[in-house]
């Protein structure tokens, strides 16, 4: 059995329609909702949700606690000898961040976590999981993927690349991450 935290914090990836205010708003976490179009056999996903924020957004203290979530969830999936427990299957975090701000999460997470001993893997979307041609899915789906194959470290996933921190930047005219 393969364990995965997945630690949701809103942005763009969970933004939704609110009708009556024309906008679209990190009112309540859609993972639920993603998930259920996955097939993870042998998977057991555990969802943190954490904030709803878009990351244009977010403080330090809200960084600090992305941190302690992702510190919680890999001292979980450790034995007591401090060492991943065998017969696991596999571990990882998963962070679904906006993407505007998800880098400097992903510095911190690194500078401030490491190691972890499992993957950390942030994602997020250009166009939010409700909408016509959104990358949302996608980038989920990699992400999971990323976490179950990839040694201990922190990366960001989108966009059929993973990319490892240090370094990820954010390219506006291309509309995805970039080293």
């Amino acid at each position: 059995m393969r364990h995965l935290t997945l630690i949701t914090t809103g942005g763009t990836i969970e933004k939704t329609y609110d009708e009556m205010t024309g906008e679209l708003t990190n009112r309540v976490s859609i993972v639920g909702r993603m998930l259920e179009h996955l097939r993870l056999e042998n998977t057991q996903v555990r969802v943190v949700e954490l904030m709803r924020k878009d990351s244009l957004h977010m403080t330090d203290e809200d960084r600090a606690a992305i941190v302690a979530a992702v510190r919680e969830a890999a001292g979980a999936m450790r034995g007591s000898t401090g060492a991943l427990e065998r017969g696991r299957g596999g571990c990882g975090v998963v962070i679904l961040h906006g993407t505007d701000t998800l880098t400097v999460t992903g510095e911190r997470v690194l500078r401030e976590a490491s190691p972890l001993g499992v993957p950390v893997i942030l994602t997020g979307a250009m166009r939010p999981f409700e909408m016509t041609r959104s990358d949302a899915l996608q980038n989920l789906t990699e992400a999971i993927f990323a976490a179950g194959m990839l040694p201990a470290g922190v990366y960001c996933a989108a966009h059929g690349r993973v990319l490892k921190f240090p370094g990820v930047r954010k390219d506006r005219d291309r509309g995805t991450f970039v080293k």
